[in-house]
């Protein structure tokens, strides 16, 4: 079997028996990104 159909398959898999949460507001994440504080190099 492939790898992608083995991949596809599990992911399939995974999300028939997901619940999907849809949430509003501002993402933390996103707003530290555009900023350019979104990544920290490894020293």
């Amino acid at each position: 079997m492939p790898k992608t159909l083995a991949t596809t398959t599990t992911v399939d898999r995974l999300l028939h028996h997901a619940h999907q949460v849809t949430t509003d507001g501002r993402s933390q994440r996103l707003a530290e990104a555009l900023a350019g504080k979104g990544v920290v190099p490894l020293t």
